[in-house]
Formats: C-alpha cells, structure tokens, sequence
C-alpha cells in the first residue's frame, strides 16, 4: 500500500494511463483505505467527463460477449474505454468469482481498455458498494466511456441505473425475458433494449413483445419523453453494436437536450455521498454497539419497557455525543 506522501504520485500516473496505478487506486477503494478520503480529494478536479453506460439483464443474455463487443466497437472510435465488470462474490475468499473475464481478453493487451473485476462483497442490487468510487478512478483517469457490467440477479438488478448515464438491458429470445423484465421492474430503468443472439427463434416475438411493453408507459421529462430504443445484435459475431453505440449517443444527445444528464448525475452524486455517510454512521454504530448501548435498549424493548422509535431517537443521541 503506497504511503499517504504517494497519493499524488499515483494519481499523475493513472492520468498518464499506467494501469497499475489505476488498479492499486481502486484496491484503495476496495480495501477501504485509509489514504480513501485524499484519494478522492485528489481525483475531484479531473472527473465529471466520462460517459457511463450500464449493462445489465438475466444471466446467460450474452453481457460480458456484448461489452466486449461494444469495448471493440468504441476503439475503433478512436475513445479510451474502461469496464467495471462486478461479479458475484465468491463465498469463501470474497473476491469476484469471474475475475478473468475470459471474454474479454481480447483488449487485455490494448493500452486505451482498462478492465477491472469487482465483488458484490454480498451487497444487493447488483453492484459492487465501492463501483462508484472506482467509476471516479476511471473517469479521473481520463477514460471516455465507462461500462459498467453489472451481475444477473433479476429483480435486485436494478442500482446500475443510479450510476449510468445510458442503461441497456440485455435480453435474449427463447428465456422469457420480456416478461421476466415486466415482472422484475427492468423495463422501468431500461433507456436502450438490446435483443441479443437476435439470429435464435422467438427474436422477432421478444421485439414485439417489447414495443407493447414500451407503448403502455413512457418516461417524461420537461414535457418531453424518452421512448427507450430496440437493437437487435448478435454479439458473437459483432453484429449490431454500431447501432448499440448509435442508439447510445442519440439518448445522451436528448438527455444533454433536455436538462436529464446534469439531474442524473447530480442523483449519483447524492447516492454516493449518502452511501458514504452511511457507511460512516455504521463505523460509529458499531462503537456504540462495542458499549452495549444497543443491548440495553434492546432489552427495554423486548420488556415492553420501551418502544423501537424511541430506542432509535436514543441511540442517535448517544452517537451524537
């Protein structure tokens, strides 16, 4: 672990692009450094430019095939991309359970691609609880598109779209997707529909299925709406993902167009600062838990001696002291 004096140092490097720098920022993340708050303090200045997308949906759509795909087809834009694929937590070490990510190995060896597995650590909604900090790492150093793969966890999959700025969900003909999203609320955070292996039968119903699922809602902002955007791909073969990134660019144009990028990126700054907060509260929690504080209280709730709100109000006011 670099010493507090470092923390400059390795955040000109990661700026310079050196991968090992950026990687031991976000183990700082990850880890929960001390040295976390000068980090961030540090990487303040250089953020704010990234376009973040999120990729999400059942498992066995075809993501990390699609991001991969779409990490090609951005390269060949001429634009820096970096990927947080979080992963499922393994039960026994913690750590992520694809970190190899064997389908992206293709841009292992490309200088302008940055991938980084990250565990779930058992947190619900799909995301890792340091993926927005390690989203400032990538976007501080100077990464122009940010994907975010997010695991397959069906109804809880739902917090990438507190941090993307595009969301796609990835969906697959023949698994019941369409009314599996219906069911689990995705089609709600959905901005881009992507239909992957669109060359399986059933493709053309899953579409359908979709447009009607699209015509009974829709999402409006200033008076205006954006009706999310159908792409068909087969991501194995590449085909597609020019109008995945077509798709991608007209959402963050209406978005830019209509006041909806700065208002969502002003809500993943208040989910971030929240998390923080709450994460502080729990360290000072777990201290007052250390002085028995909460057993006492239990124990008058549990004789009827006292209610749980009261309890409440008593316990903020011993970590206030």
């Amino acid at each position: 672990m670099p010493r507090t004096a470092d923390v400059p140092e390795l955040i000109a490097r990661a700026r310079d692009g050196q991968p090992r720098a950026i990687a031991r920022l976000i183990s700082l993340v990850e880890d929960a450094s001390p040295q976390l708050r000068a980090v961030a303090t540090a990487l303040t200045p250089f953020t704010g430019r990234a376009q973040v997308v999120g990729l999400t949906g059942s498992p066995g759509v075809g993501k990390s095939t699609s991001t991969s795909a779409l990490v090609g087809e951005l390269r060949a834009a001429g634009k820096r991309v970096g990927v947080l694929a979080v992963d499922p937590s393994s039960p026994f070490s913690g750590g992520a359970l694809l970190g190899d990510r064997v389908r992206m190995q293709d841009h292992a060896t490309d200088d302008g691609v940055f991938i980084r597995s990250m565990a779930t650590r058992g947190h619900l909604g799909g995301l890792s609880w340091a993926t927005p900090q390690a989203l400032r790492v990538l976007d501080a150093a100077g990464f122009d598109v940010v994907l975010i793969e997010t695991v397959g966890v069906g109804q809880s999959e739902v917090d990438v779209v507190s941090l993307a700025d595009s969301t796609l969900v990835l969906l697959a003909p023949g698994m019941g997707d369409g009314i599996q999203a219906a069911k689990a609320g995705i089609l709600e955070i959905a901005d881009i529909f992507v239909v992957n292996k669109a060359d399986r039968d059933g493709a053309d119903q899953t579409v359908r299925d979709l447009k009607y699922m699209i015509s009974l809602g829709r999402r409006e902002i200033a008076g205006a709406f954006w009706r999310p955007e159908i792409v068909r791909t087969i991501a194995n073969r590449g085909e597609g993902v020019t109008d995945v990134v077509a798709a991608i660019d007209k959402h963050r144009g209406w978005m830019a167009d209509h006041g909806e990028l700065e208002q969502r990126r002003q809500h993943r700054a208040e989910r971030e600062i929240e998390a923080i907060a709450v994460a502080a509260l729990r360290e000072r929690l777990g201290d007052v838990r250390g002085g028995q504080a909460i057993t006492a209280l239990a124990k008058r709730v549990a004789a009827g001696e006292l209610d749980p709100y009261s309890a409440a109000d008593d316990l903020i006011a011993a970590l206030r002291r």
